[in-house]
């Protein structure tokens, strides 16, 4: 019996409420035996009825756990992790499933108005969209992005970030009213405080911030090599992008603007917490990024 009966035979008993000569009626219309009516309103559940329940019921739960911020590839890593779904799930499934129940995952588009900047130590692209690491502090990634609050949005601040690509761990990030040098050199002070001795290839972008004199300077005394991207190019730097992208759509948009800055910095501390230790992945292995970085270490 397929669902649009057994929510027929529902409908049945619950307008007629019991009254036979209501249900006779009823029946009727549809064009339905009594005994075929009884049968399939007192028919035991299947395991594959009950397995399709339940699964759609942790995959509404899953999708807003995570501020239906996540697609199918997610969603079943999340799902074979767990403790109350005891049968196997495949992707195929999850589509079905997310279908079925008319949930999706929307992508942000980022939006570039970006102007030449005056230019002072620019760096090939020695990274040349090799994303491929095999141990934590191999490669960091660095960007800005911007952020409203207030209550009609009218304040702006940037959030800088530093990125290691192993596990898309973000290891610092820092908020300012402008990307500036000395903004940036914050941000990169917290990722070796956090990390320790260690001597990434740093790649970014070639705004201002990251061209200039004393950014430069300062990561001299790391001994740490310069990566940048190519003019016009920010897929150079996707993984980035993807996380401000990601960070936004599943974080930000997903939360009653902050109307004061104190409520930002709360927000914006809660969303990395998120990013850092509950976000799973399939491509790492449905671990989040705090446990795959901290399982190679």
């Amino acid at each position: 019996m397929n669902k649009q009966h057994r929510l027929a035979y529902q409908a049945i008993k619950d307008v007629s409420q019991e009254d036979q000569g209501t249900l006779s009626v009823l029946l009727r219309v549809v064009g339905v035996s009594r005994q075929a009516y009884y049968k399939g309103l007192n028919r035991e559940e299947t395991i594959w009825e009950g397995h399709d329940k339940k699964l759609k019921e942790r995959t509404k739960y899953w999708f807003n756990f995570h501020h239906q911020g996540i697609g199918a590839g997610n969603l079943l890593t999340n799902l074979q992790q767990d403790e109350e779904i005891d049968f196997l799930v495949t992707f195929k499934m999850v589509r079905r499933v997310m279908r079925e129940l008319g949930i999706h995952c929307q992508i942000r588009k980022k939006k570039h108005n970006r102007t030449k900047q005056n230019e002072q130590y620019i760096q090939d692209n020695l990274l040349n969209q090799n994303f491929e690491v095999s141990a934590p502090n191999e490669v960091w990634l660095s960007d800005s992005t911007e952020l409203s609050y207030g209550v009609n949005g009218e304040y702006k601040v940037r959030l800088s970030g530093v990125l290691d690509l192993y596990g898309r761990r973000l290891l610092s990030y820092n908020l300012s009213d402008t990307e500036t040098s000395s903004a940036e050199i914050q941000v990169f002070q917290r990722a070796f405080v956090a990390a320790g001795d260690v001597h990434p290839r740093i790649h970014t972008d070639r705004g201002s911030a990251y061209t200039s004199g004393a950014f430069n300077n300062f990561l001299n005394q790391f001994e740490v090599e310069r990566s940048m991207s190519r003019p016009g190019t920010p897929y150079d730097n996707a993984p980035m992008e993807r996380w401000w992208n990601e960070f936004k759509l599943r974080w930000m948009d997903r939360h009653p603007m902050a109307k004061t800055y104190k409520e930002l910095v709360k927000l914006v501390e809660d969303g990395i917490e998120y990013f850092n230790h509950q976000n799973r992945s399939a491509q790492r292995n449905g671990l989040t990024p705090d446990e795959y970085w901290n399982e190679a270490i």
